[in-house]
């Protein structure tokens, strides 16, 4: 008999059933044995989907639903993992790029922007932008800058810890600042007549487009500077040091009433001015010597600026004459934050007699004519001195530790223009947000909080950059003695913006910021620099290491260290080459050399005790000349003869680098500190104190610091066994829990395979993949890790972990960044989960990450340094008469060699014993 056909809907035909006869009877053992097959394949259905279909679905395979309003974890199926550890630094290493990292420059460096003004607001926005842009944060419908002070600008950094998205926002502060009115230097004769007046603004034409346009849009001054109109004699000084004006003094040369003229380097310019204001000068002036620009002069036949790599004469660096080591930041609201309605002292770190920048041009005219009998010198420094608002841009990344943050912070405002100083670092800084926001949108999601601060005002108000006193000189003035070193290359610079928020958020750096990475200018030369705290001696190494040199493959960012630059010659000053030569004497045994003052990093570790880092490539003898805070920072310097190409900006000095150091501190499990490499360089600084008391006349007995330096050593030795057992547990517990997993995996996919050979259906892996899979092979998430649902882990109450100190989101966030990725803790755990080990384990990880944070702020005295009190940090510090420069153990070193005092001599060997013997205590492992 034909058979009717029907087709299937799989397209293919199949014969109908054969129709029964309706009327024929069922026997009723028959219907009794199909009820029965009914159930029992009814329970097993009901089983499966109870014990095996919801479990697995819930436990290995993160159901992701779009529409959702939060989940508790990135989406990290089979088909999506988790993004971590070295497959999260390939996919951010390959997003910095020269092309983007040169329009940032663009962007950022070809207009002025000194601090205060118009263009300073500009940039704070554009920034702003790039934030929200690149990390995926929704713009509000007003624009959110908030006044310091406010109650949503001491939300937006109170409410961190509470973050769940990525945010961004603006802080207006109110320091006291100044600009220039008007300024005269001339030499006038015994008749009164003038003989010559100066042009103090920097000449420029159109060959650089920038320079040429704003010659004149900061004029030429001093930040700080004190008001003033005085004459008197001219009197050289060579770098203004101590030992040079003790020099004048032992020669009887009178400075009462005179004009001091001086070179830039060797020590902050502030303190240059100060110097002379205590020996009675009139006033001070401060010019670029050429003697300190290496070996790319004109004398080596290297043709000027902007025709060449040589400095053009007219140049003149602009610059804070602040008292530096006395204390930092706005003078009038010292040790607290500049609000609008801040009650104002008068500042006790500022000049009393004025001064102004010259060109080494002028220089050399004024000492030829001043040095010709009844020559006088008449300067005139007039300035407007207001409360001046400024803007900090800042961005939050939140992370499953949120009570632990990451800060990475560049300063934004410039003299001019400032391609190197600052927009290097902005641009090198844009490229880190970029790769930043590229594994975000991968579901990345980072272990601990990260804070990225666009400082301002960090040039107005304090430092100077020892790199460019010579504009090749990277280190003017240091020294060791009996192996340890005084003195440091740090860039000595300005830090108003974040000094201000350090001053008005101290309980929640103290409290949460584990690290600050700094980041100044990232490119003015061909070397690299490393400074830090020692416990990141080895880890800054380490990410040197790992990212190639800019030019040279082969090579790496490490090796860069000892680079000379393109250019070279044979003539040379004698001074200047001893300073570039000193730098090596500052540098630990790991070749990091130790932070003094100079940067953004001040705050954070000299008034907080916050572990610290900077880094960079800067000016070697050989590297064309960088107009350091004039107005040849231009875009066509760094593009022309800085960083052609800008390799150094966006491939390896700071992006790459700095990028590096960022992601492995917010994703590290055990904090990435040395705390025992720490305790040995005490040693070596001690030793250079034992040196100093063998130099001098006074008799100090430092066995008591030698004797709890050692017991610091064991208590750290002890702290690296416990940090190394609990990471390993850790790991343990996961490696021995996803073999378990995968022998369960196999087990649950041969059983899915059985149920559906029970239907007749063919068992493919595919199939089993796919019947939990959340979205198509590849797809990338449409919502990033940061949701508002609270991670619960198992059944417990999260309230006793909370009580504990164990918030699940922090053990989910040791987990995933450990290795452990095929869990979601969104409900109930799968059974045999090892949840109290894991626990136990995560309390004492925490416990040694507390005990490694907690390191650097040992060494804080509420006491600070005598005289400059503001200054905290008993184990290092700028040097009184250095103002950036790093002196170890200073209060004890200059009690001994300034005020010769011994019995204030033996009082700090005391402070420094007791600090020390209660740190030993405080990272002690006690079984």
């Amino acid at each position: 008999m034909d058979l009717e056909k029907k087709c299937s809907s799989s397209g293919t035909y199949i014969p109908l059933p054969v129709t029964e006869d309706a009327s024929a009877p069922v026997p009723k053992s028959t219907r009794r044995h199909k009820l029965l097959r009914f159930t029992v394949l009814s329970i097993q259905l009901l089983a499966f989907h109870v014990f095996v279909a919801r479990p697995v679905a819930r436990w290995y395979l993160s159901e992701y639903d779009e529409q959702s309003q939060g989940l508790s974890a990135p989406p990290h199926h089979s088909r999506h993992r988790f993004l971590w550890g070295k497959a999260a630094e390939k996919l951010f290493l390959s997003v910095p790029d020269e092309d983007s990292a040169i329009a940032a420059s663009r962007l950022f460096a070809t207009k002025p922007h000194l601090a205060g003004s118009e263009g300073d607001l500009r940039t704070a926005k554009d920034f702003l932008s790039v934030l929200q842009n690149e990390l995926g944060i929704e713009p509000s419908s007003s624009e959110p800058i908030f006044d310091a002070g406010s109650f949503e600008s001491r939300d937006a950094t109170n409410s961190i810890p509470k973050t769940k998205k990525p945010k961004a926002w603006i802080d207006v502060y109110h320091p006291v600042m100044n600009t220039p009115l008007d300024r005269t230097l001339e030499v006038v004769n015994k008749n009164g007549k003038v003989v010559w007046k100066a042009e103090l603004e920097e000449v420029a034409d159109d060959t650089d487009p920038e320079a040429g346009q704003y010659y004149d849009a900061v004029p030429t001054f001093h930040g700080l500077s004190a008001p003033g109109d005085v004459q008197g004699k001219l009197v050289y000084a060579n770098y203004c040091r101590k030992e040079d004006y003790d020099e004048l003094v032992e020669n009887d040369v009178n400075l009462t009433g005179a004009i001091v003229i001086c070179r830039y380097g060797a020590i902050f310019r502030g303190l240059k001015v100060k110097g002379g204001q205590e020996l009675g000068a009139a006033g001070v002036l401060i010019y670029s010597d050429l003697r300190d620009d290496g070996t790319v002069t004109e004398k080596n036949g290297y043709l000027a600026y902007p025709h060449g790599p040589a400095r053009n004469g007219n140049s003149v660096q602009r610059g804070s004459v602040q008292f530096l080591s006395k204390y930092p930041g706005d003078p009038t609201t010292p040790g607290y934050p500049s609000y609008a309605n801040s009650t104002r002292t008068e500042g006790e770190n500022i000049p009393k007699i004025p001064s102004l920048p010259i060109s080494a041009v002028n220089a050399k005219k004024l000492l030829k004519l001043a040095s010709e009998k009844g020559n006088e010198v008449h300067l005139v420094n007039n300035v407007d001195t207001k409360v001046t608002p400024i803007w900090n841009t800042m961005g939050v990344i939140p992370g499953y530790i949120t009570d632990e943050v990451v800060v990475i912070g560049n300063h934004r405002d410039a003299w001019v223009m400032g391609a190197a100083d600052p927009s290097s670092g902005t641009a090198s800084v844009h490229e880190v947000i970029r790769g930043l926001g590229a594994l975000i949108k991968k579901g990345w999601k980072p272990l601990r909080t990260i804070l990225i601060c666009s400082w301002d005002a960090e040039e107005v108000c304090v430092f100077i950059a020892l790199s460019c006193s010579g504009a090749n000189t990277i280190v003017v003035w240091t020294y060791r003695k009996h192996g340890v070193s005084f003195g440091s290359l740090l860039r000595a610079k300005s830090f108003h913006g974040f000094h201000r928020w350090v001053e008005d958020f101290p309980e929640f750096v103290g409290k949460h910021v584990v690290t600050y990475l700094n980041l100044d200018s990232s490119m003015s030369g061909s070397r690299f620099h490393a400074a830090a705290s020692p416990s990141l001696s080895h880890f800054l190494r380490q990410a040197a290491l790992d990212i190639p040199h800019p030019t040279s493959p082969e090579r790496t960012v490490w090796d860069a260290r000892s680079d000379n630059g393109p250019y070279g010659g044979e003539i040379i000053d004698a001074q200047s080459l001893a300073f570039s030569q000193s730098v090596d004497g500052t540098e630990d045994d790991i070749g990091v050399t130790p932070l003094g003052s100079g940067s953004d990093f001040t705050p954070f570790l000299q008034w907080i005790g916050v572990a610290s880092a900077d880094g960079g490539f800067a000016g070697a003898p050989g590297d064309p000349v960088y107009h350091y805070h004039s107005v040849f920072d231009s875009e066509r310097w760094q593009e022309v003869y800085a960083d052609p190409g800008f390799h150094r900006h966006a491939s390896v000095a700071a992006a790459k680098f700095i990028g590096l150091e960022l992601l492995r501190l917010s994703s590290a499990v055990v904090l990435p500190l040395n705390t025992t490499h720490y305790s040995y360089e005490l040693v070596n600084y001690l030793n250079g104190i034992e040196g100093m008391v063998l130099d001098s006349s006074i008799s100090v007995d430092l066995s008591p610091l030698r004797k709890s330096i050692t017991a610091l050593q064991a208590a750290s030795h002890s702290l690296d066994f416990e940090k190394a057992s609990a990471e390993r547990e850790l790991r343990s517990i996961i490696r021995k829990w996803a073999k378990r997993q995968h022998k369960l995996k196999k087990k649950l996919r041969k059983a899915w395979c059985r149920l559906k050979k029970i239907f007749g259906r063919k068992c493919h892996k595919k199939d089993w993949e796919g019947a939990h899979a959340c979205g198509k092979a590849g797809e990338e998430s449409a919502h990033s890790s940061f949701d508002d649902r609270k991670i619960r882990v198992g059944r417990l109450p999260s309230f006793l972990d909370e009580q504990q100190g164990i918030y699940p989101d922090v053990l989910y966030g040791l987990a995933l960044h450990a290795g452990l990725h095929d869990i979601a803790f969104d409900g109930a755990l799968p059974p045999k989960f090892p949840l109290t080990k894991l626990r136990k384990t995560v309390r004492r990880i925490r416990a040694v990450n507390q005990k490694l944070i907690g390191f650097e702020k040992g060494f804080i005295s509420k006491d600070g340094i005598p005289d400059r009190e503001w200054y905290k940090h008993l184990a290092i510090a700028p040097g009184k008469w250095l103002g950036y420069g790093a002196t170890p153990m200073p209060a004890l070193a200059e009690a001994i060699t300034i005020d010769k005092n011994v019995t204030l001599a033996q009082y700090e060997v005391g402070r420094l014993t007791e600090l020390i013997d209660k740190l030993a205590d405080n990272i002690r492992i006690h079984k």
